[in-house]
């Protein structure tokens, strides 16, 4: 599945999502309340690919206006969500398209309510 995807490069704070079977219960055993089927909103995927995150310009030499120096180089704030996590994500935000046959849907970080991750940072279990 994954090699279908290789070239793929997600844009920004883009997510490419791949869908799970729709369900009253997200793979990870949480359970979807009947009103959020209903409406058809919500939706949990696996996370396949994650973009760079958001741009944030590096910060340039005042002196660079006046040589010349053309510095497009970008840092970006990485995103929370990571490949492999399970997100439960609001449909009607998404941009559903077909890659080698096998649906998937993209969705900005906003759009993420929760993800289900297998390895938890220590700092949460403190909590």
């Amino acid at each position: 599945m994954m090699d279908s995807l290789k070239n793929v490069v997600v844009i920004g704070d883009r997510i490419l999502i791949k869908p799970l079977e729709a369900s009253n219960r997200t793979g990870s055993g949480l359970y979807l309340p009947p009103s959020v089927k209903d409406h058809d909103a919500v939706h949990t995927g696996l996370v396949m690919r994650v973009g760079p995150g958001y741009p944030v310009p590096v910060a340039r030499d005042p002196d660079s206006i006046f040589t010349g120096e053309n510095n497009d180089q970008v840092n970006y704030v990485p995103l929370q969500v990571r490949e492999g996590d399970e997100a439960l994500y609001l449909q009607a935000s998404g941009t559903e398209i077909e890659i080698n046959g096998e649906k998937y849907v993209i969705v900005g970080q906003n759009a993420i309510l929760l993800v289900l991750r297998n390895e938890i940072p220590d700092s949460i279990d403190a909590i």
